[in-house]
């Protein structure tokens, strides 16, 4: 048998479209993935079709799924996940026909009251570039806030703040539109991490609530252009612009280009 031949049995099991690697190394960590009956270990590399793999006695068989990726413009209401026993309507209940028999991952999740760029792709290992926190993917949002937000504390959101031990923050946050007084009730913000719901909580904490929230930009890849609720197929250059640095924006106060507030 030849090493070409051999994969990890995390990347097996992301490419069987079961889940992203970075979930496929949980569950091997939690011994529930087993190879001819014995018990995976992180690493271990197998010959898919002839080594038997299973996840929590389910059998895992390769499937042959074209690399497809998609950015789609979340709306609102949607879950970010492949099944929910507690939301019927999830992302991928919304995909187009041709797509909708394939497994796809959800490389960075929005919370259900957010909406805009999502990346989902049937390529684990574009997945898990995506979400692995050693690779810096800059992601850009419009935050409106229910209270105008003083530019006096827009120290604190790049500072961040402690929460049950996780430091919450964001790389950069521009006031738009500022009034006389320097506040505002809409920010763009940058950052290149993000914990669940992280800028929610953030904003939260410091005594602003969160009006709306849209992801508009990932890497230099934008949502101009895409309909809500559409998707739109990304060609290997495209999908190159999302571990792209943005370029900054022309004026400091102004909201970014074709996002609205509506």
């Amino acid at each position: 048998m030849t090493d070409s031949q051999l994969v990890r049995v995390q990347k097996f099991l992301a490419d069987s479209g079961l889940c992203s690697r970075r979930a496929a190394e949980a569950l091997i960590a939690q011994s529930e993935v087993w190879v001819n009956g014995e018990c995976a270990t992180l690493g271990q590399k197998i010959t898919p079709g002839v080594d038997k793999v299973t996840v929590s006695g389910k059998s895992i068989r390769p499937i042959a799924q074209p690399r497809i990726t998609l950015a789609m413009h979340k709306p609102r209401g949607l879950v970010c996940t492949n099944d929910d026993p507690f939301n019927a309507d999830t992302i991928f209940t919304v995909l187009p026909r041709d797509f909708a028999r394939y497994r796809f991952f959800c490389a960075g999740r929005l919370d259900k009251d957010s909406e805009g760029l999502v990346i989902l792709t049937t390529d684990g290992d574009l997945a898990n570039r995506l979400m692995h926190p050693s690779n810096i993917v800059v992601k850009r949002y419009l935050v409106s806030l229910k209270q105008p937000f003083p530019a006096s504390k827009k120290s604190l959101l790049l500072r961040g703040i402690v929460i049950e031990g996780e430091r919450l923050k964001v790389e950069r946050a521009t006031l738009l539109s500022p009034r006389v007084d320097g506040s505002a009730t809409s920010l763009d913000v940058q950052m290149h991490h993000g914990k669940k719901r992280e800028i929610r909580q953030l904003f939260t904490t410091l005594g602003h609530d969160v009006k709306r929230l849209k992801r508009y930009q990932i890497g230099a890849f934008a949502l101009k252009g895409i309909p809500l609720r559409a998707v739109k197929q990304l060609s290997n250059k495209e999908i190159a612009l999302l571990f792209k640095t943005p370029r900054p924006r022309g004026g400091i106060d102004e909201k970014p280009a074709d996002i609205h507030e509506d």
